[in-house]
């Protein structure tokens, strides 16, 4: 009789104990089990050097989402960006996507500048205004080699 309690309790333990690890998992993995709370948008950029999958969408300096995925568009030749946006986030149509670098040399992230077109972009939907990073490598090359003044890029204006 002992032995069935013992076991009974220890039977228990174990079902609570993988009923709190399966709860953790989910929440640290940021699952979503019973629908979502975000929607997708889609991003062409000309190029994403230093974006990677997971950083951070952000509006004002405020994390409003991450990147899903980035992969090249091969009949266009440029870079597609997955986002995943909050579900409480409406971005009119004309939204900027800008592809940010936090400090000096930090990580990349887009940064969406909200437009003031009514039209609003749903779930697929694609973000047609997007600005690539600065290349400093290649900015500082045309600099170094005196071919700045040629260039009529805003940072050459900058630079001059």
């Amino acid at each position: 009789m002992k032995k069935t309690v013992l076991e009974t309790g220890v039977g228990i333990f174990v079902i609570i104990g993988l009923i709190c690890v399966g709860y953790l998992t989910v929440k640290l993995g940021k699952m979503e089990l019973l629908g979502s709370n975000y929607y997708n948008l889609k991003a062409n950029f000309r190029t994403v050097a230093g974006l990677k999958n997971g950083a951070s969408v952000e509006i004002a300096g405020v994390q409003v989402g991450t990147v899903e995925k980035i992969y090249l568009d091969k009949k266009t030749q440029t870079a597609v960006t997955d986002l995943k946006i909050e579900k409480n986030v409406t971005l009119s149509a004309d939204v900027i996507a800008s592809i940010k670098t936090s400090g000096l040399i930090g990580d990349k992230y887009i940064q969406l500048s909200p437009g003031g077109d009514p039209e609003v972009l749903k779930s697929g939907d694609m973000i047609t205004e997007t600005e690539s990073p600065i290349d400093f490598e290649e900015l500082i090359s045309k600099y170094v080699f005196g071919s700045v003044e040629n260039d009529n890029t805003e940072m050459g204006d900058f630079l001059k």
